[in-house]
């Protein structure tokens, strides 16, 4: 295990029946960095982040994040490790649309001690500031977050991944239900919280336009020797 590296992957095979989806010989991560992870729609880009949180389980190989081997933990210790170790954005968000912005936000934490020791000052406290940080008006966190508009609603599931700084974050097509400029201006204000708290970034997109604000770009097709044609 190289403390270095946030995402270590070695010689991982994914698929169903004897059809290869993924097979990756290496993929590392330096900690810290972020990187984009290009790959048309059906390349199993979905299908890596899922093998990254521990989802999804290899049919071979080794899998480290944050300093876990991902595929040897049993199941309630790979919840754990979700919990306390990994933020994910989701491409429909995944928000529960009747609980308020705080409740949303907060709701992680209810799983992860260690993730709640990791705040600075009250839950309140640590939501009022990365809803600023996010440009999003702290006076919408008693607000449904159903009633509030996808850019709001992109941002509250931005505050739920980062709240107690997590060591990495995942996050699949963040952008597709925004404009360039949206996008672009969505992704450099949690590019900067990812820094500020140290969280290494792993964003799958097919969006070329993005490549600019991250360290590193990768494309899906050149790292998978199994040619996949399906997500």
């Amino acid at each position: 295990m190289n403390p270095a590296y946030a995402i270590d992957l070695q010689g991982v095979r994914f698929g169903y029946a004897s059809h290869d989806l993924l097979h990756i010989p290496q993929l590392q991560v330096n900690a810290g960095d972020s990187v984009l992870l290009r790959g048309a729609s059906g390349s199993g880009k979905s299908t890596l982040l899922g093998l990254l949180a521990g989802v999804l389980l290899p049919s071979h190989g080794r899998i480290q994040v944050a300093g876990h081997e991902v595929q040897a933990l049993r199941s309630a210790a790979r919840d754990r490790f979700r919990a306390d170790y990994l933020g994910v954005i989701f491409q429909q968000f995944n928000l529960l649309p009747f609980l308020s912005v705080r409740d949303n936000i907060g709701l992680g934490l209810r799983f992860s001690r260690p993730r709640s020791q990791r705040m600075d000052g009250s839950l309140d406290q640590e939501i009022v500031r990365l809803l600023q940080a996010l440009q999003l008006d702290p006076g919408l966190m008693a607000r449904p977050a159903g009633t509030l508009s996808v850019g709001q609603q992109q941002r509250v599931a931005a505050a739920r991944a980062l709240i107690g700084r997590p060591a990495v974050l995942l996050a699949d097509e963040p952008t597709s239900a925004l404009d360039r400029d949206a996008a672009t201006a969505f992704l450099q204000l949690m590019s900067a919280q990812c820094r500020a708290a140290g969280t290494t970034v792993l964003v799958v997109s097919h969006d070329d336009s993005l490549q600019s604000l991250f360290d590193r770009v990768l494309v899906l097709a050149d790292i998978n020797q199994a040619g996949a044609t399906h997500a």
